[in-house]
């Protein structure tokens, strides 16, 4: 993350991106959620309703052995998690009142004034992007803050994080040697919709395919 992440969105709100991504830096987050709380800020959400939300994926265990010494194999790491803009979004396809698009910059945006509130999009991500809202009777998500990308600014959870973590910016300026596509537990196979999330895994870090630990702070909103 040499560059500088308001230089780069200038730059990037300059000229035509076709595809925006966020880059997470999983060796920088410490699960402080104040990602997670300064989009539901901006967005004046209320209650437990939250567009982005941190993970806490955590197994492992302790084993003694015949002398009676103990050892352990526990982990535990963070995963900031909100819509991915995915490049194949399956809650477009199952929208049954044609609400949710994918635009030429490539956020996928629901349009509230025309969604029913069915929750078939929320049923069909496998990231659990949408969330429905109770008293508006409809079903919400992140938009990149694409309003403030066009005005060369960044999302608001990017430049919320104290350590640096997120990062977002044109899909192509990414390192991609560096970074995985969302394959890092507990996140599904990026072949499902092709999420334009990439992630810097940290030591700790498991594969989506491997058969150990689990989220600690489920997700009930």
């Amino acid at each position: 993350m040499a560059k500088s992440p308001e230089g780069t969105a200038r730059k990037a709100a300059e000229r035509h991106v076709s595809q925006y991504a966020f880059y997470f830096d999983q060796h920088r987050c410490t699960g402080c959620k104040t990602c997670e709380i300064a989009c539901k800020d901006f967005h004046h959400l209320d209650g437990e309703l939250a567009l982005r939300t941190i993970y806490e994926f955590a197994g492992g265990s302790w084993t003694q052995d015949s002398l009676g010494s103990w050892s352990q194999d526990v982990f535990c790491y963070h995963l900031s998690l909100s819509c991915n803009h995915c490049t194949n979004p399956i809650c477009v396809r199952f929208c049954s009142s044609d609400a949710i698009s994918k635009d030429k910059r490539g956020f996928v945006t629901i349009d509230p004034g025309l969604c029913v509130g069915c929750q078939a999009c929320m049923t069909a991500c496998p990231y659990h992007a949408p969330r429905f809202d109770e008293g508006r009777g409809i079903t919400v998500k992140c938009d990149g803050c694409r309003e403030r990308i066009a005005e060369g600014h960044l999302p608001v959870c990017v430049e919320a994080c104290p350590q640096r973590a997120l990062w977002f910016g044109p899909y192509d300026d990414v390192p991609h040697s560096k970074y995985v596509v969302s394959s890092v537990a507990p996140l599904p196979t990026s072949e499902l919709t092709q999420p334009n999330l990439f992630i810097d895994p940290c030591t700790d870090a498991r594969t989506h395919t491997a058969d150990a630990g689990s989220v600690m702070n489920i997700y009930e909103a």
